[in-house]
């Protein structure tokens, strides 16, 4: 019993603090899970119901900015104006998801590939500090639909484990012109209606039949995810402001490597 509570905060930990920066916490769980993981159909489960513990964050972290219903009409307007341009973001994602999500789970899923699509990523994040990338987006307001849903097509890279929704988002909206606080901001929003759908799906498919212990270790992973992505969102957007992403880009590749000598010794 205790050893499962303690797994539970262990890969709590993990998903609270990889889901929201560009280090793919997908990629981090599978890797985590090769040494500590449940049986095979509640791990799934698991895996999705923390997801959900590090979206409760961001709601929580940003209710103010998300609730749009604002008794202010200006701030209304500017809320659901976002909220519509988030909506147009997440359609590619509903729509490949829905085509290929079954298909890339089933083969994609293992450490090789996500040591490659660290490895890719974190060159581009590296790469990014040393190109002059001109910002023409300020703020989310002046982000367009078009921009929106470029980004959320961008995204869907994100299905390939590893690659890290946070990342791709990121980078695709820096090369479309987003300030990194704007396109930091706007993978948040991004990060609610995408992983809540597909939190969803999981759950639908992999069943919602458990035992009573199965619900105290879920509730516990659950918690700590929540807390964990709660503070680390404190600390991205605080830290983002003076840095740039290069050192996510560093720790990619040497997880990359570290990963790769592991496969090979």
């Amino acid at each position: 019993m205790s050893l499962l509570i303690f797994k539970a905060v262990i890969l709590g930990i993990v998903e609270g603090l990889t889901e929201f920066l560009p280090v793919s916490s997908t990629g981090h769980l599978i890797l985590v899970n090769q040494w500590i993981s449940f049986s095979e159909p509640f791990t799934q489960m698991f895996d999705v119901v923390i997801q959900l513990g590090a979206i409760l964050a961001v709601v929580v972290y940003f209710w103010k900015k998300l609730w749009p219903f604002a008794s202010n009409q200006d701030e209304r307007r500017v809320t659901l104006n976002i909220w519509y341009k988030t909506i147009v973001g997440v359609l590619p994602a509903l729509f490949f998801g829905a085509m290929l999500g079954d298909w890339i789970e089933e083969r994609l899923f293992n450490p090789f590939v996500v040591a490659v699509a660290l490895f890719l990523g974190g060159i581009v994040l590296v790469i990014l500090r040393r190109e002059k990338l001109k910002i023409k987006i300020n703020s989310l307001s002046e982000l367009s639909f078009k921009t929106a849903f470029l980004i959320g097509l961008i995204q869907c890279l994100a299905m390939i484990p590893g690659t890290s929704r946070s990342a791709v988002t990121i980078i695709g909206a820096l090369l479309l012109g987003a300030s990194p606080l704007v396109a930091v901001e706007f993978s948040f929003w991004l990060a609610i209606p995408t992983m809540v759908a597909a939190s969803s799906y999981s759950l639908l498919k992999h069943g919602l039949a458990i035992s009573g212990f199965e619900v105290i270790v879920l509730a516990v992973g659950f918690v700590v995810s929540f807390l964990v992505a709660l503070a680390v969102i404190r600390f991205f957007l605080d830290y983002i402001r003076r840095h740039d992403f290069r050192i996510f880009g560093y720790y990619r590749i040497a997880l990359a490597i570290l990963i790769g000598l592991w496969f090979i010794f």
